[in-house]
């Protein structure tokens, strides 16, 4: 009988202790990532890749893991996003690091660099250089509880909306202009009022004159929010944004519980989304930029002069960003020092393209 008890208590002993360690693995064993969007899914390379992502989440772990998507605003609204999947109000959230650059004033330099890198050498740089562990670090040493992942990458924009040409500088002066990032900065310097507005609010912005003038992202999108309809100089190229990044924001918590396959499969599919979202945008711009006369749009290309301006307003921006946040100065300096290395191949491999 003695032999009997201490066998019997030795089996409940390993039994707790399987039990103990099997739990969190049982926890995670189905994933429900709840996913705030700030873009809607209808908008073409810039929502649908997170829709892409999520029928392919469930497809790829045989409905172990899904992610249920809510529309701008129907869960949380844009701008709270990266503070409600810290806090666990939610346990994932799609945006993209600009948003969140007046919180971290590196978190522009994620997102999108005026006169910055291509995709191509954006990615690389993020994903073989130090990007992705200083995007990390950016929201852990500013406290918050997320896991970064990038999940979409899309081509340049149109880099603005007019209602007049602007041949000069000084036609800028005394604009006010929705615009985005760190090029909000630039114009700022020549004179622009600029605003961060909710692609769902520019149409209604442009309407009542509350903005004179534009940028949002690539033309089959800005098509969708119907900004030919009011202003028909349409201005490239996207100097402001040679390549945006989208993010994957996951709570840590959420993302501790997930097994090491379950999170590959997160990873893996957001590095497939970075290749499909910028292969969707890519194939649907030409068509739009074809029929801009029908909508009596006129495609211009920024001259020289304008040029050179942006680029030197720019440098002056940097210098001060540079200057004011050592986090700033530290991923300008890491992706400066990335730069000046690809260029060797950058201008080497390359064939020039044509200007039309």
């Amino acid at each position: 009988m003695k032999k009997f008890a201490k066998s019997m208590i030795s089996v409940a002993i390993l039994s707790a202790a399987v039990a103990s360690v099997s739990a969190p693995a049982q926890a995670a064993d189905k994933i429900l990532l709840k996913t705030p969007v700030a873009f809607g899914t209808h908008l073409p390379a810039l929502g649908t890749p997170i829709k892409w992502v999520s029928e392919q989440l469930k497809l790829v772990s045989d409905g172990k893991m899904k992610m249920k998507i809510y529309e701008p605003g129907k869960l949380v609204s844009p701008p709270e996003i990266l503070d409600a999947v810290s806090s666990g109000k939610v346990n994932s959230g799609y945006s993209t690091a600009g948003y969140w650059q007046g919180k971290m004033p590196a978190a522009a330099l994620f997102s999108a660099v005026p006169f910055g890198p291509e995709a191509g050498e954006y990615m690389a740089w993020l994903y073989y250089g130090n990007g992705m562990s200083l995007y990390q670090k950016m929201y852990d040493n500013a406290g918050y509880n997320v896991k970064v992942l990038p999940c979409a990458i899309i081509s340049p924009e149109t880099s603005g909306w007019f209602s007049k040409p602007i041949e000069k500088p000084e036609d800028l002066k005394g604009l006010n202009m929705r615009f985005f990032g760190l090029g909000a900065s630039v114009m700022e310097k020549l004179g622009v009022g600029t605003v961060q507005l909710p692609g769902g609010e520019i149409f209604g912005a442009l309407e009542k004159g509350a903005i004179d003038a534009t940028e949002f992202s690539q033309p089959a999108i800005d098509q969708r929010l119907g900004l030919h309809k009011i202003v028909k100089y349409n201005y490239f190229p996207g100097w402001h944004q040679q390549a945006t990044v989208f993010e994957l924001l996951i709570n840590k918590d959420t993302w501790g519980k997930m097994s090491k396959g379950q999170q590959a499969i997160v990873e893996t599919t957001c590095k497939a989304s970075m290749t499909n979202a910028i292969a969707e945008g890519e194939s649907m711009q030409f068509e739009v930029m074809q029929k801009a006369a029908d909508n009596g749009v006129e495609i211009r290309y920024w001259n020289q002069t304008m040029l050179d301006t942006f680029k030197s307003k720019w440098d002056e921006v940097v210098a001060e960003k540079t200057a004011a946040d050592p986090f700033f100065n530290e991923v300008w300096t890491d992706l400066s020092t990335f730069r000046k290395g690809y260029d060797l191949w950058e201008a080497n491999a390359f064939l020039p393209r044509a200007q039309k």
